[in-house]
Formats: structure tokens, sequence, C-alpha cells
């Protein structure tokens, strides 16, 4: 079964008021109460029902209200609220800002907020909301939230991969940074909302749910705002011929195939406010076309239902029904194809409570995203704290913001890889496309990765096969590299086993000098302590470290029968650092590794 959320909202200030669409505001709360109207219109004809997020305006709105009331009442629809829409006279007036994104006011400003809000939909509907969300909500939002009002069990809480890319496709003007967070539905840790709570002590209280559904591989290579389960977004991203868009329904199926990976569990969220179906058209599209991708969107997802595939749920109906459904050490996985550019590419993704993780099988399988979450790292956002608009999740790799295995003629990039080995010759699985499948047995989990051949100058063949592994509960990964043949059995080989890795949120540098590397066989032990001199420490046998305090973590990297262990630290052109461990390998043997996410505090 795929599990849809639907979710409407009757926004009466939707963004594109600002451009002066539309010459009055009677006229434009008009218009969009009318294409409000229109969607639920569509999703009911569908069978469809449906959560109605009142905005802050809406509640303001008499027939806004009636209708939501009415709607519940026929239709069974949810009525939720949303922090979203706060940008109203009203609002503005009482707080003397022009700021909208709750996430980015100050503490106090937040409480005062949710309590202006949650009263003014207590006052209209005479119950509180057991649902909320908005783009983003920070732990201490959605702590208080749960402290004041208990009744709230689920909430829209991230907008996945909305970070730098995101801002430099809108002209450097879309201040909000939130990278690193789960792509499906996660219960939040009480810390940071971006981590998937470890224990019941651990939970905030809440399911949360992405702003949108988004493919998995386009977003993360380009701008996602053009890339999700959104008919709108699909126009924008100018995806459709001749009034058509199969990569729409390509997209759905996709996140419906995610039950093969997830126990049989597979979600699906649309939320698509009026403005998305300006009258006056939007996107190169006119409303006609608008109007009909909203139609045939649904139209699909009623299809499903019909078909007894999909089950529509409310927000809070979803929430129950996560929780009987998933357990803390419970991870998401997903094997995602290229479903638009036909290039055959595939994305691994995983996250649990311990690491979010991205590898790239046309890299070989190596890591180009990991993020620790391990660190449970504390990240207050808004005005008055250090991260203003920056709610993102550091990372240690990323490829798109500390390159990948290409760099300029000179430094590294952020990747998690293996390099070989021959007669002073070096390759890297990197270099090589593959694809890959995966396997589950119990609390196991693992990426097996095709084969693949190398070949040297000297006509060395080698293939090899790779398995990351990954178990409930445990903040470590295991890497499995056998050599399956070489054409030379008796040839000299060598394998290293590496992790390049930074720190941060951006394309910018960190200062990276209260990082302390070190390597260690249990009898003695080298430490380097950052300065930017690319220097170097080996020992013959043992394991690697980094100690990085800004995220709260040691990285260590273990393996089995090691041959030499070493760590180097970059320099300021290459502001990176490196593990590493090395091992001389003959057919039929396997390399196994161990990389280890370990909170320092």
């Amino acid at each position: 079964m795929l599990i849809l959320n639907l979710i409407h909202r009757p926004e009466l200030a939707p963004e594109y008021a600002i451009n002066g669409a539309l010459s009055s505001r009677d006229q434009l709360e008009k218009e969009s109460l009318e294409i409000f109207f229109l969607q639920q219109k569509i999703a009911h004809k569908n069978g469809l029902k449906t959560t109605i997020q009142m905005t802050y305006a809406s509640l303001f709105s008499p027939l806004a209200v009636k209708t939501a009331k009415e709607h519940h009442a026929k239709y069974n629809d949810e009525i939720a609220l949303t922090f979203l829409g706060l940008e109203c006279p009203s609002f503005k007036q009482k707080y003397q800002t022009r700021d909208f994104c709750i996430w980015m006011f100050s503490l106090t400003d937040k409480k005062r907020i949710v309590d202006d809000v949650f009263k003014k939909f207590f006052e209209v509907f005479g119950f509180y909301p057991t649902a909320t969300g908005s783009y983003f909500m920070d732990a201490d939002l959605i702590n208080y939230i749960k402290e004041k009002y208990p009744m709230v069990v689920a909430a829209v809480a991230t907008c996945f991969e909305e970070g730098p890319k995101a801002y430099h496709t809108t002209n450097n003007s879309w201040y909000t940074f939130m990278d690193g967070g789960p792509w499906n539905p996660w219960i939040p840790s009480k810390i940071n909302s971006h981590i998937p709570a470890a224990s019941p002590d651990d939970d905030s209280g809440i399911v949360a749910i992405p702003h949108l559904s988004r493919d998995l591989n386009a977003c993360y290579d380009g701008n996602g705002s053009n890339f999700g389960t959104h008919p709108q977004n699909v126009l924008r991203g100018m995806i459709y011929r001749d009034g058509k868009y199969p990569y729409l329904f390509n997209l759905i199926d996709q996140y419906h195939h995610l039950e093969k990976y997830n126990n049989g569990f597979s979600y699906n969220m649309m939320f698509v406010g009026p403005g998305w179906l300006n009258k006056q058209g939007r996107w190169e599209a006119p409303f006609s076309l608008l109007k009909k991708s909203y139609e045939d969107g649904l139209g699909y997802y009623g299809e499903l239902k019909k078909k007894g595939e999909l089950i529509d749920m409310g927000m809070s109906e979803f929430a129950h029904y996560y929780r009987s459904t998933h357990h803390y050490h419970q991870p998401e996985v997903a094997l995602w194809n290229d479903i638009l550019y036909g290039g055959g590419k595939q994305y691994f993704w995983y996250f649990d409570s311990n690491m979010r993780l991205l590898a790239d099988l046309n890299q070989g399988g190596a890591i180009i995203d990991l993020r620790p979450y391990a660190g449970k790292l504390y990240w207050p956002v808004g005005i008055g704290t250090k991260h203003v608009v920056d709610a993102s999740y550091p990372f240690l790799i990323q490829a798109n913001y500390r390159a990948g295995y290409f760099t300029h003629y000179a430094g590294e990039g952020t990747l998690k890889s293996i390099r070989f080995y021959h007669n002073e010759e070096k390759i890297d699985l990197a270099l090589c496309r593959t694809k890959g499948h995966y396997r589950q047995e119990e609390t196991t989990r693992t990426l097996v990765i095709e084969p693949v051949e190398i070949i040297f100058k000297d006509g060395l063949k080698v293939k090899i096969a790779s398995r990351i592994i990954f178990k409930e509960n445990e903040s470590r990964i295991r890497f499995e590299r056998e050599i399956l043949a070489m054409s030379d059995p008796k040839a000299n080989l060598e394998a290293e086993e590496y992790i390049t890795a930074s720190y941060g949120t951006t394309e910018y540098p960190e200062d990276m000098t209260s990082i302390v590397l070190a390597v260690s066989d249990g009898k003695q032990k080298h430490v380097l302590n950052y300065a930017y001199q690319d220097r170097e420490i080996v020992l013959d046998a043992g394991q690697t470290s980094a100690d990085i305090p800004p995220l709260n973590i040691r990285v260590v990297t273990s393996g089995q029968k090691i041959d030499q262990a070493m760590a180097h630290e970059g320099y300021a052109f290459s502001p990176m650092f490196t593990l590493s461990l090395r091992k001389k390998l003959c057919e039929k043997e396997t390399m196994v590794t161990w990389l280890n996410l370990e909170k320092k505090n």
C-alpha cells in the first residue's frame, strides 16, 4: 500500500501577491479561496480525503472556517494548523515585522506566535489541532508545542534538501537552509528535529513528515523545487510536453516502489497552496494547464485507491499508523533510480538515528553524502542564535559542497571509497559505473554492489565485488571488498579503503584547527592537531580516528588484518582530512573494514 497525505491550505496571502498580480486584497482573498475550494473539489471527486491546514490569515475568514467545518463533517477531512501564511495584516501589526518563517524568529517570539495562532484556532473551532507544520520546525519549537499542546501528534517539519542549491536558483534570495534531514516520515529527536529519535526518552512526541516528496536523484543533483510529487513543481521544472507529464506519475510510482526496501511501507505526500494555481498563470504555464496537472495528479491517486493500492490518511491518522508500524531503530532505505534523464544512475539512501547516508552507484558505490546524527548535535535556529537562517544538519561528506572524486588540478573532495594499487599505478573504484541491489536479513541491511572490473596499464584485470552493511541500532558501517578474480593471481595488489571528509553546511570551508587526527594499534598512538600543513601519521597496523568537536563526533576507521593505518591533514587550498587503511590482497580474498561514528560528549 502507498500511504498518502494530501494537504491543502486556504492561504489568503499566497506568495504571488507580492508581485501585484491582483489589484486588491479583497480580490486576492477571493481568488485564493476559490482555488482552495477547487482543490478540495478535485480531491473529493477522486474519493480522497484531505488535511486542511488552516493558516493564521484563514482563521480570520468566516468562509474558510465554515468550509473547513463542512468538509470535516462531510468528507472526514482533518482540520489542522500551519505556520505558513503568517504574513497577514493582523500578524504584521502585532509583531511589526515582515518575517514570516516561524523557525527564524527568536525563541521568545516563537512561543508567542504559537500561543497566538493556537488560541485563534481554538476560538474559531472550539478545539486544538492535533497536526501542524511549517517549511521547517526546529527542536525547540516542536518541544514547546508538544509541552503546551500535548494533543499535537503530527507536523510537517522540514523541506528535503532545501539548502544552497535552492538558494542559488532563487537569485540568492531564499534564505532557507535545511539540508541534511530525512526524506520520508520520522519521529524527531528532542535534541535536533532532523535526527530520528533513538528511544522513548529522545522522542519529541510527534511524527514528522517532509514538506514535499521529491525525486531523490534529481533534487540532490539540482534544485529540488523542480522535482516533486507536486504537479506545479514539475511544471516549474519544464518536465512536460504537449500538456503531458509522465515524469510525475513515474515519481509517484518510484515512491510506491520503496515498499520493497521498507518492510512493505511506502509513503507520499502532496502539499499545494492556492498560489501555485494562480489564475494569471505561472511558470510559463496557463491556468488551464495548472488546473489540468492538479486534476491529473489527484486522478492518478484516485485510481490507485480504487485498485486497492493506496490508503489516504489525515496527518494525525497517519501519525498513529506510523507509530504502530515502526520502531525507533528501524531505518528508512531508498534504492532510487534515475527516472528523469534516462542515464541509468542509482542512488542508495539510508537514514536512522545514527546517520543519514547517500551512496552513488555511478561511482562504484562511493559515499557522497554523510550526516553524522550520532553526534546528537543541538542546533538552535533563529534570531538570537548562532544559526539565524541555517537549519541544515552538518555533513562530513557532501559531494556538491565539498567536491567529490573530481576536483581542480590540486586537492581532494569529500568521498568514502576504495583505491587499488599495482606497480605504482592507482585506480579508484569511484571511477567505475555499476548497479546495486538491496538485501535484508532480520536486522541487517546490505547494499550489494554488482562486481566491477578494473584494468591496469600492464594488462592486469581485477574483478571486485563490494557490500555495504548496516545493522540496526549500530553507528558503524561495514565495508566488504572481495577480489573475485585476477588475470594474474600472483600479481601484487594493494587496496586502500579511505574516507576524505570535512564538515559544514554550505560550500564555504569551516575552521579545521579544532580537528584532532590519530592512528593507534593498542600499543602506540600518534596524534596530529590539524594545522593545514599537509602532514600525515602512519602505523603499520591499527585504526585511525578524527575528533571533530563542532560536530560532537569521533570518526573511527578499523579493519581486519590491516597492514597500514594512515591519517592525513589537508592544506588551505584543500581543507579536508583523510583516514585510510591499506591491505595487500590476493584472488578470493576480502578486505573488511568499518566506519564508526562515535558521539564525543
